[in-house]
């Protein structure tokens, strides 16, 4: 599963790609565990961008 999303690509998105993005990364950050600090920040940065993106689309 790739981690990192363009905001150009995010912001193509509708909420409800968006919410299944977010639904999916937030599995993979729990099924990653410990293991991969570095995935894991890569997965956070993924999931507040998605976050942001939709805070950005509901100020709108």
């Amino acid at each position: 599963m790739m981690a990192v999303y363009k905001i150009s690509e995010l912001r193509g998105l509708d909420e409800s790609e968006l919410k299944k993005k977010l639904d999916e990364l937030n599995l993979a950050l729990l099924e990653a565990g410990e293991e991969n600090p570095k995935k894991n920040r890569e997965i956070r940065k993924a999931i507040a961008r998605i976050k942001t993106i939709r805070n950005e689309k509901k100020s709108v």
